[in-house]
């Protein structure tokens, strides 16, 4: 079983570097070109993966400005909330068009 995972594990990070490294717009590459990057990858399977993992890629932090949107429960949020009213005042002009065109329908 460890001789598999000897070989599984740099394979699938190899495997992950490549993709990330194709994959990746050519403004966030640091260091060297995109080519350059995936030729490395390739041709030292675990040390290329490393170096393109922790120095090829410019990361960023996730979300705008680095902060994270909490999550708000759907009764406290505003967007929600006005779409609930929305659909009930649509489905209250439905009604109402319906029942004017029932009563000018009427002999």
């Amino acid at each position: 079983m460890l001789r598999i995972l000897m070989f599984v594990v740099p394979l699938a990070l190899s495997v992950y570097a490549f993709i990330d490294c194709i994959s990746t717009d050519e403004k966030d590459i640091r260091h060297m070109p995109k080519p350059l990057w995936a030729i490395l990858v390739l041709l030292f399977p675990l040390v290329g993966s490393i170096s393109w993992l922790i120095a090829g890629k410019q990361r960023r932090p996730a979300g705008p400005a680095g902060h994270r949107r909490q999550w708000v429960a759907p009764d406290d949020n505003p967007e929600f909330l006005r779409s609930l009213s929305e659909e009930e005042q649509d489905k209250r002009d439905e009604k109402e068009k319906k029942k004017d065109g029932d009563d000018n329908t009427a002999p």
